[in-house]
Parts: structure tokens; C-alpha cells; sequence
């Protein structure tokens, strides 16, 4: 559900803003009213070390009322403290009507998104907590938290950008299917100032999608490819941002074993970040023009699925032959990708997708695997994601593999027939088949896009991060 807990910052005192809950201090900062036990006491007396989310509480009596205060420690200060301090004690808040927070020195965006992304709970259940009602941020920056003026304004836009993309990613799939998706999209463009196209199952045929339409072909809910479009007047560099939108993946005929298809409902991870960076744009005041398409579709079975040993044309004329229907994410990809490269003549594309186990079992739950053969878009990114707390490792596209994602009967086998092994280097050698010469990175986060809790959100920090960082 989108994040119900609303953010402000205030001038004054943290004994000036209203309300029940639990006030916080920075470790080492006079908080402003009187103590029965000193600050420096309490800190001693607990053997406090400063960590990033260490919190040390105590009662305090203020107005005439029992309030608690939290002294919070920062670590180095950095941002990812910062983000690891923000969520620390918004989650300790839980339940409680109002957070004020008495604001650290260093990065308040960082502080905000951290603060943000604690706030998000998914659940369907009709009992039980809900996230802290309304944050504070006393002492921030005077651009206010809703707008673009100052940094925890900036870090509320990328926070609530990066819970869009959970939200969406979290959703059912009785919910939803490519044609809610691409309803969810249409509304984030008439939030945020985007162009948006939706082509549907019969313009997909019409113009030659046949990667979408072959994955969709088992579901009685056809594909859509979606298209948002930020453009603003002067902008001379055009970047493309392509997602994965797998609504829901049963493997297809090459069905996968039941606990393969729990966590299925996000396959459409790398969608969602594209429609949530998209959505940030304007608000962000990024120069760029930058286009995002997801290429959305269920990949179940039926009479009428797409059966291993179909040779599928995409988009452009490119012929794959399905040897397994489970490696459904490059079809879908190689269409949106023909297509940019043909008709959009982007300065760079970057694909997202949750695309393969073997990045997984390869870098486990904390790295996004990069491909890509240009070192300086690959040195850009992986910054980015050092700054974002959203971590990338490179990987080889090694040439001599290509041998085994040939086929007999069309241009490229959708997987490998050797043996080689290196699942995550084949699907991203599959799709570079589709980029013509462009300058282009694949980004497969199957790893990180997913946790203990469902979504979170991985690469929308990275690919915000990422963007503002090229228009300097």
C-alpha cells in the first residue's frame, strides 16, 4: 500500500511540535528541555557506541505530559548511515501518531529515504500496527519536505518513488496483469507530467512485438508494452530505461515446480523501477530526455502458449527459437530493445530485469549483476550504486560463449545448448543481440529486487542517482 505516514519539517523546538509520540536527538545534541538524568549520563550508563540506528530511549516529562525521547546515534555520517539511522527510528515508532526528529548534520535526502522506505508495510491483514502517522523534521532544510527547494524535499520524491515501485512490484497477481500495470503507469504520468502510450495486444501484432505476444499467448490477459516519456525543451542527450513486466511467471509449458512460482507475483520488478524513476523526473528537475518502456506480459499455459521449439520474429525481424519457455524475460526484453534502438535513437539504453537464478545463486541478495561492454557507462553505474546503497558487480560478456546460444533454425536460441554453464552471461549476451551499437547496460537484480519482506524497491535510487548524475 502506498506509504500513509506523512513528512514536514518545522523550525522551533522539538518540545513546540504537537502531538504523543516519541522525540529524537541526535547522540552528543543538547535536546532543548530538562532531564532527571543527563543526556551524557544516559549515554554512559547504556555504554552507547554512536552506530548508525543505535537508539537509546528514555521517559521524559514535557508540557505535562510522558513522552519518550530517543537519543540516535549516526555513525560516520555518511549517507548510508543516514539512511540505516532514518529507518531505525521510524520503525521504532511504529503505531504512534507523530515522530519528531531532531535532524543530524550531513545527508537529510539520504536521512529522508531511509525514513521513507521504513514507513512502507505491504499488508493485507485487517489487524495489527500501522507505520508512524506523521514525521517531523525539525531543523531541516527550509525547501520543506514537499517539494524540490531542499534535500529532505528531494530525499520524500526518491523515498516515495522507490515505495511506488514495492507497491506495484508487492500487488497480487488476481490483481494484477499487464493491463493493470499499464493503468498504474498511466496514472504516475498524469502525476508527474509524462507522455504515456499503451499499445495493446492487436497494435503488438500489428507492429511486429512477437516476443511480447508469444510470452502472452498462454494467458487469457494479453501483453501491453508501455511507454512514458519525459522530454523537456532544450534537453540534447536521450536516455532509454527498459523493465521487465512479468505480471506473473508459471514458467509456461516449461513449468516451473510449485515453490519456484511463490515470489512470481515480482517478476515485474525491473518494470516497476522503470515506472517509479520515470515518475521523478520533473519533480527532480532532471534536463535529460529519458523514455521508459516496460514490456509487460503473463507467462502462463494454455492450449495456446508458445511451446519450446517455437521460432519467435521480434520486433525489427530478429528470429529467436524458444528451447524453454521459463526463459520468457529476454523475449519480452529483446522486442522493447529492438524497438528503441530502431525508432527511439537513444544515446544509451539500460535494461532492469529480474532475469535469471544464476545471477542470484552468482552474488546472493545484496549485488544487481552488470553487463555491459563500455567501461565508463559500467564505472558510472557501478558509483551509482555505491552512492545509493543499491550495490552492482560487473560481469563478463564473454565472446566465446556465444557459440552456445546458436541456433539452427533462427538468428538466437532464447538459452544455451553447450553446457557452458553461466546462465546470467547468456541471457545478457541474448539481448545484446538487440541493441544494434548503442551504448547499453543490463542490469539482472533477481538477487536484490527481493527480500524477506517482498519488494524493495532495488534500482530506483540507483537509476535516479544514476540519470542526475550524467546531466552534469
Amino acid at each position: 500500500m502506498p506509504v500513509e505516514t506523512s513528512l514536514r519539517t518545522a523550525t522551533g523546538t522539538l518540545s513546540e511540535v504537537e502531538g504523543t509520540g516519541p522525540l529524537a536527538v541526535p547522540q552528543g545534541v543538547d535536546p532543548g528541555f530538562e532531564l532527571d538524568i543527563s543526556a551524557t549520563e544516559l549515554l554512559a550508563f547504556h555504554e552507547a557506541k554512536g552506530e548508525a540506528g543505535e537508539i537509546i530511549s528514555t521517559p521524559v516529562r514535557l508540557n505535562g505530559e510522558i513522552r519518550e525521547l530517543l537519543l540516535y546515534g549516526t555513525g560516520d555520517g555518511s549517507a548510508t548511515a543516514l539512511r540505516k539511522t532514518g529507518s531505525a527510528l521510524v520503525r521504532r515508532a511504529k503505531g504512534k501518531d507523530v515522530l519528531a526528529i531532531q535532524v543530524p548534520e550531513g545527508d537529510l535526502e539520504a536521512f529522508t529515504e531511509g525514513a521513507l522506505l521504513a514507513a512502507y508495510d505491504f499488508t493485507l491483514k485487517t489487524s495489527g500496527k500501522k507505520p508512524v502517522g506523521e514525521i517531523v523534521l525539525v531543523g531541516g532544510s527550509a525547501g520543506g519536505a514537499g517539494g524540490t527547494g531542499g534535500t529532505a524535499g528531494a530525499g520524500e520524491i526518491v523515498g516515495r518513488a522507490a515505495v511506488l515501485a514495492r507497491d506495484l512490484t508487492n500487488t497480487t497477481s488476481n490483481d494484477k496483469c499487464p493491463a493493470w500495470l499499464a493503468d498504474r503507469a498511466t496514472e504516475a504520468a498524469e502525476r508527474s507530467g509524462l507522455t504515456v502510450r499503451v499499445r495493446d495486444e492487436a497494435e503488438l501484432a500489428r507492429e511486429g512485438f512477437g516476443g511480447l505476444i508469444a510470452v502472452g499467448s498462454g494467458s487469457p490477459r494479453p501483453p501491453r508494452l508501455i511507454e512514458l516519456s519525459h522530454a523537456p525543451e532544450g534537453a540534447t542527450r536521450h536516455v532509454v530505461l527498459v523493465g521487465k513486466g512479468i505480471t506473473f511467471d508459471t514458467g509456461g509449458i516449461s513449468l516451473k515446480p510449485s515453490d519456484g512460482m511463490k515470489t512470481m507475483k515480482t517478476d515485474m520488478a525491473g518494470g516497476a523501477v522503470v515506472i517509479a524513476v520515470m515518475s521523478t523526473l520533473r519533480d527532480l528537475g532532471v534536463p535529460l530526455r529519458v523514455t521508459g518502456l516496460i514490456a509487460s506480459a503473463e507467462n502462463s499455459f494454455s492450449g495456446s502458449a508458445m511451446r519450446p521449439g517455437d521460432v519467435i520474429t521480434h520486433f525489427g525481424g530478429v528470429t529467436s527459437e524458444v528451447l524453454n519457455t521459463d526463459a520468457e524475460g529476454r523475449l519480452v526484453l529483446a522486442d522493447a530493445l529492438a524497438y528503441a534502438d530502431a525508432t527511439l535513437d537513444p544515446d544509451m539504453i539500460v535494461d532492469i530485469a529480474t532475469l535469471t537464478g544464476a545471477a542470484k545463486v552468482a552474488l546472493g541478495l545484496r549485488h544487481g549483476a552488470l553487463f555491459t561492454p563500455d567501461d565508463a557507462l559500467a564505472a558510472a553505474l557501478t558509483r551509482s550504486g555505491e552512492q545509493s546503497d543499491e550495490l552492482l558487480w560487473r560481469l563478463p560478456l564473454v565472446e566465446d560463449y556465444r557459440v552456445a546460444i546458436e541456433s539452427k533454425v533462427a538468428d538466437v536460441a532464447n538459452i544455451e545448448q553447450r553446457g557452458f554453464g553461466g546462465g546470467s552471461i547468456m541471457a545478457a549476451l541474448f539481448l545484446q543481440r538487440f541493441v544494434g551499437d548503442r551504448t547499453w547496460a543490463h542490469l539482472d537484480v533477481a538477487g536484490p529486487a527481493r527480500g524477506p519482506e517482498g519488494s524493495t524497491g532495488y534500482g530506483v535510487r540507483l537509476l535516479i542517482n544514476w540519470l542526475q548524475a550524467l546531466q552534469k
